[in-house]
């Protein structure tokens, strides 16, 4: 019964994020479940976040990511407190990306708002690489010259860049 108790608590908690976008330099702290559900205000406020910067268009991100990014956090014992790389991708920002840069792939999780490159604040990304291969919820990619990694919420596999 204890188990079931605690699954049922671990539903229904309070989650937030903190995040960092560091090409626009905006914060955002959001408490984007509560009582049970999601906070449709605090998701587009992510999505805003995670917009694409380049073009400023936005799409509404799986919020499993998010749910990933806090269930690391609380793996890693820390604050949920990230830096975003990149979010949201449109088509023609994606397209020119992967003809330009190494290890972009021209069908793109971040297109379909499944995908977001991050650092957690205060933790090696290598750590946090292997916190996402534990939890065996999708794509995870490891970039340590950049120092970030890749998450998305598509099929389980893993690569380094």
């Amino acid at each position: 019964m204890a188990r079931v108790a605690r699954a049922a608590d671990a539903m229904t908690a309070e989650r937030r994020l903190h995040l960092i976008n560091t090409h626009t330099g905006e914060e955002l702290d959001a408490r984007y479940f509560v009582g049970g559900a999601y906070s449709a205000e605090q998701l587009g406020a992510l999505d805003w976040l995670l917009r694409d910067y380049r073009t400023s268009e936005v799409l509404a991100m799986d919020s499993r990511l998010f749910d990933l990014l806090q269930e690391l956090a609380l793996a890693a014992g820390r604050e949920p407190r990230y830096e975003i790389i990149s979010g949201y991708r449109s088509p023609p920002t994606n397209a020119m990306l992967a003809a330009t840069t190494d290890g972009v792939s021209s069908h793109s999780l971040h297109m379909e708002g499944r995908a977001i490159d991050v650092r957690m604040v205060g933790l090696p990304s290598i750590a946090l690489r292997d916190l996402a291969l534990a939890r065996q919820a999708g794509g995870v990619g490891y970039y340590p010259v950049s120092d970030f990694i890749h998450l998305d919420t598509g099929r389980v596999r893993s690569w380094s860049g």
